[in-house]
């Protein structure tokens, strides 16, 4: 009884946290709440960084209910002080008696010294509740707290046969509806979305989220030789959120002022091979407090990402059509493997119906290719 209550009470703290998915870097999403007497008597979640912390909301929620009560956190409550104070301070000083953790915080600055030091105070405590979803729910915070690098998703949607377009390069619509409603629901939980220069030329996406209280992401544009046209949709000055441009030092510098009033950041990094440095853009994003990147590029930009190791989790979208084609391209272009055993592989796979069309997420497995 005792371990499918804190499930229970734990599973509406992932809920909370899940609402801050996208906007709280470079803070990971937490979720928390106050329980007395096997009810909910305070609630919370961090909502921005530099705001308070989800145990602070949900202490305050409290209020003198929290003495003697129980608090549940997604994740094991921070000791330091960085732009918020030490949520170990409040917990003690609120009167809590138990405090059930889904995870320990791999922030080094944590890292299991704010479980000790509650359980010093004489606070009792568990960790581990829920502890696999927790991590997913913070994949992104975790690479980022320790790499300094952005989580990377590269989505695709493709026919039955792999075809992301026909052979004469018509791509709407290959997935349903419901799948591209989730797509906006990926959008609206990173901090960026990115896709190449071939990208805009061909679809002149506008890269927004279109969902009720939905925030757009970044809109990240790899275009080594500035071909971004002036008028293009992902130049929206009407988004809250920045066009940003990466490129390198063969660009036109006059395109690049022309692009900079505008209001485009451009991003002026290393090349490889005559295209953006794929290690070079990811240590720029991470130093730009980008937690988590979307990659919704065509066939090249999927595989030289790949091929630089930057993917993290792929999500696949496969619709239940066939375009067939020897000239019409799959999701992934470069030169690809020679042998089957050099292919890149997904672990911790799932599989689930997005409408009509069926979803596959995995890890891209450490090591492999």
């Amino acid at each position: 009884m005792g371990e499918a209550r804190d499930k229970f009470f734990m599973e509406k703290a992932l809920e909370l946290a899940r609402l801050g998915l996208g906007r709280t870097s470079p803070n990971p999403a937490v979720g928390a709440v106050v329980v007395r007497d096997q009810k909910i008597v305070g609630e919370g979640y961090h909502q921005k960084a530099g705001t308070p912390h989800a145990e602070i909301h949900a202490l305050r929620a409290a209020g003198d209910l929290a003495q003697g009560a129980t608090l549940y956190v997604t994740l094991e409550p921070c000791c330091h002080y960085g732009r918020t104070p030490p949520c170990t301070e409040a917990i003690k000083a609120s009167g809590i008696r138990r405090v059930v953790i889904a995870m320990p915080d791999p922030n080094p600055k944590v890292a299991g010294k704010g479980i000790r030091e509650l359980k010093e105070a004489g606070i009792e405590v568990e960790v581990g509740v829920l502890a696999q979803e927790a991590q997913r729910l913070n994949e992104a915070f975790s690479k980022y707290i320790t790499t300094g690098l952005p989580w990377v998703t590269m989505k695709v949607a493709m026919t039955l046969d792999g075809k992301i377009a026909t052979r004469t390069g018509a791509s709407r619509w290959i997935s349903c509806e419901a799948s591209r409603q989730k797509v906006h629901e990926l959008r609206n939980t990173h901090d960026a979305v990115l896709v190449g220069i071939g990208t805009v030329l061909a679809d002149d996406p506008l890269l927004t989220t279109r969902l009720p209280g939905g925030r757009d992401a970044v809109r990240i544009i790899l275009d080594s030789r500035l071909r971004l046209p002036l008028e293009a949709k992902v130049i929206n000055p009407a988004s809250s959120a920045p066009t940003w441009v990466a490129t390198t030092d063969k660009a036109p510098v006059e395109k690049r002022k022309e692009l900079e009033k505008l209001g485009v950041e451009v991003l002026v990094l290393p090349s490889e091979e005559g295209r953006v440095s794929w290690p070079a853009l990811l240590k720029t994003l991470g130093e730009r407090e980008i937690m988590s990147v979307l990659i919704e590029g065509g066939a090249e930009v999927n595989a030289s990402a790949l091929a630089n190791g930057v993917v993290d989790r792929v999500i696949a979208f496969i619709a239940p059509k066939i375009f067939g084609g020897r000239e019409a391209p799959g999701p992934v272009g470069g030169m690809g493997v020679s042998q089957p055993y050099e292919a890149w592989e997904l672990e911790q796979v799932e599989v689930h119906p997005s409408g009509a069309d069926i979803m596959i997420t995995g890890l891209v497995k450490k090591g492999s290719r």
